[in-house]
């Protein structure tokens, strides 16, 4: 049995869900980003208890098939910007209808429809965050992160870099606030 998570956006919040559940008496057999894989169906007060116990830290649990397959959109995209830098040379779309066996029209104007921006501008979205996250880690040139990140050259990082911040990847680097958004609210 599954149970689909809202928010679950990084291993931490893997690590928290997993721990939170097990500390309440339901052992998950694993816990991806915004999934839960149980070894049998829950009884309608344990997933009432495991809803609540999530709810203190900012999780929900999806239960319609449409705010399953928006979530699973976002983590897939999350996970592939985040955590798969090598596989950003793939097609998004065709990415995307592959895991999630649907086509990508669909799957597509269902995000737009309920998320009032493009999968595509969600993406974009999350690759800035994540050259955000690079360029404060300071170990990489803005040439080394665009290639990481699959950008055709410097100055077209820089320019969506600028149409999404509002800054230079240099005047961002230079700022000594808050610089980074959780990805949940990207």
């Amino acid at each position: 049995m599954k149970l689909f998570v809202k928010n679950m956006v990084c291993n931490r919040c893997i690590m928290v869900v997993k721990s939170e559940l097990e500390t309440i008496g339901i052992k998950p057999l694993n816990v991806e980003l915004g999934v839960v894989n149980f070894d049998r169906e829950l009884t309608v007060s344990e997933k009432q208890l495991a809803g609540e116990t999530l709810s203190r830290f900012g999780f929900e649990i999806i239960d319609d098939k449409k705010s399953r397959l928006i979530e699973q959109i976002k983590n897939l995209v999350i996970e592939l910007v985040h955590y798969k830098d090598n596989d950003l040379k793939t097609n998004l779309s065709d990415y995307l209808s592959r895991h999630l066996n649907h086509d990508y029209n669909y799957i597509s104007n269902l995000f737009s429809e309920v998320e009032g921006k493009t999968i595509e501008k969600y993406f974009i979205a999350q690759k800035i965050e994540r050259v955000k996250e690079l360029i404060v880690y300071d170990e990489l040139t803005l040439s080394e992160i665009a290639f990481r990140m699959n950008y055709s050259s410097v100055a077209y990082l820089s320019n969506q870099f600028k149409k999404v911040t509002g800054l230079t990847p240099s005047h961002f680097k230079n700022i000594k606030t808050i610089k980074r958004n959780p990805l949940d609210k990207v």
